[in-house]
């Protein structure tokens, strides 16, 4: 495959790693509320998702997206319906909170399911993206020769998942660094409310978004 290609891929993917939206959210949340390794669960998540998305796009099962307007629009309200619920639950920790004994003595009995938490969270957080779907279905013939095989294809997942990841990991080493001094309980409750109105944004501009857009 022309290494050309990968690089240009490369800098367009990491344009839109960077960009502001719902993962860097999610990991902002995650962090302070959990630890890093609910954070590199997160970006696991991700991960995961990149790769159910890449698969679809070779083997054209998300074509469904941009050729029947129902498929698109039962796909948007189910991210938007997702995000929209993770502002929800948000909030209501944000005003619903345990104290701090409750929190810590539950902190042994939930920390297991807490990483497996993260990773789904992470994974639908991508996976009910149609944008993500756009960019696959609109990315990929773009850097794809005509005689390109399935090979070629995961190279540029991978290379999208390279990136993905790094960028992502270091967010959430840096957060972890500062946890202590985010480690309060007003502080917590200020970032659900944040976060919690942040997705709640995101779900409602993706559900009123026409098109692909």
């Amino acid at each position: 495959m022309d290494l050309n290609n990968i690089f240009a891929f490369v800098a367009v993917a990491t344009l839109l790693v960077i960009s502001p939206g719902p993962n860097g959210f999610l990991i902002a949340k995650t962090v302070p509320l959990s630890g890093h390794k609910a954070g590199l669960a997160n970006v696991f998540g991700f991960i995961g998702a990149f790769y159910v998305h890449g698969t679809l796009s070779v083997f054209g099962i998300s074509i469904l997206l941009v050729q029947s307007a129902q498929a698109f629009f039962i796909f948007k309200m189910l991210g938007a319906a997702y995000l929209i619920w993770l502002g929800i639950k948000a909030l209501k920790n944000a005003f619903f909170t345990i104290t701090p004994i409750e929190e810590s003595s539950l902190q042994v009995v939930k920390k297991s399911l807490s990483l497996k938490t993260a990773f789904f969270e992470g994974f639908l957080t991508n996976m009910l993206n149609p944008k993500v779907s756009m960019f696959y279905l609109a990315a990929f013939p773009q850097f794809l020769s005509a005689n390109s095989n399935a090979l070629n294809a995961y190279t540029l997942v991978s290379a999208h998942v390279v990136v993905n990841f790094f960028w992502f990991a270091a967010m959430v080493f840096t957060l972890s660094k500062v946890k202590s001094a985010t480690s309060n309980p007003k502080f917590k409750m200020w970032l659900n409310s944040i976060t919690g109105v942040v997705f709640i944004g995101f779900g409602a501009k993706l559900a009123l978004s026409k098109g692909s857009e």
